[in-house]
This record gives C-alpha cells, sequence and structure tokens, in this order.
C-alpha cells in the first residue's frame, strides 16, 4: 500500500460536433465499482480541501473545470500532483492521506468512490492517520 499504488487514469474523451464528452464505467476506467460520486464547486480562494485518509475507501478525482493541486502522503513519503485536464484523474487507494489545494478560479473537483459514506472510514487527524499505519505495519 502507499504512493506506489497512487496513479493517473485517463478516461475516455470523444470531441465531435464542437463538444468533448468524458465518460467512466466502473470496473473498465476506475479499478473499483463506483458507489458514490460528489463534486466540489464555488471552492473560495486559499480553501483547502480533504485532509484525511480512508481505511478501505478507493477514489478516482478528476478537476472538471479548471485545476488543483493534490498533496498525497503514506507516512513515509509525500508528493504532490497537478490535476488541470478533465479525463485525466488521479487514483487514491486506501491509507493514503490526501489534501486538495491552489484551486483554480471556477475548478470543481470530482470524486469517484468504491464505498457510500461512512464516517468510520475516516482518520481525520494526520496523526490518527499515522497511528494505523503503525498498527498494520509495526
Amino acid at each position: 500500500m502507499g504512493l506506489e499504488q497512487v496513479r493517473w487514469i485517463e478516461v475516455p474523451h470523444i470531441t465531435s460536433g464542437g463538444a468533448t464528452l468524458s465518460f467512466i464505467e466502473a470496473e473498465r476506467h476506475v479499478p473499483f465499482d463506483i458507489r458514490r460520486v460528489y463534486y466540489l464547486y464555488h471552492i473560495q480562494d486559499g480553501v483547502q480541501r480533504g485532509g484525511h485518509a480512508h481505511n478501505d475507501h478507493e477514489e478516482l478525482i478528476l478537476p472538471l473545470a479548471g485545476s488543483f493541486d493534490m498533496r498525497l502522503d503514506d507516512g513515509a513519503e509525500s508528493r504532490t500532483y497537478h490535476l488541470d485536464s478533465p479525463w485525466r484523474g488521479l487514483f487514491i487507494p486506501t491509507m493514503v492521506w490526501h489534501e486538495l489545494l491552489n484551486f483554480s478560479p471556477g475548478a470543481v473537483a470530482m470524486v469517484c468512490a468504491s464505498h457510500y459514506f461512512d464516517h468510520e472510514d475516516y482518520y481525520r487527524t494526520y496523526d490518527a492517520f499515522l497511528g494505523a499505519l503503525k498498527k498494520t505495519n509495526p
């Protein structure tokens, strides 16, 4: 587990008739069944989102409009990715701390999630996340 499993996923995009259409199919374009889709928009300047990790939950995060950065951390290493294409998203496996930041004006971030919302699946503080990692990797 960790950052070695993070990867870019490019979803199909077709340009025709003056527009581009993209689509996502579970287990074809993402490595999980999609149970929930949500999106962030009207994001105020300077706002950071995320700031958590999931125990069982996997995600594909795409910038539907504008751009933003994602800072990912597996407890041993941290990397920052820039998302700026609506057909190129980032797969986030379980047990990776993630933060979304540096949103451009008008940015929209969409998340495809492997599970329905479950408050118990979240590590909402970095210390709790590190503690859980120590329990699974003594």
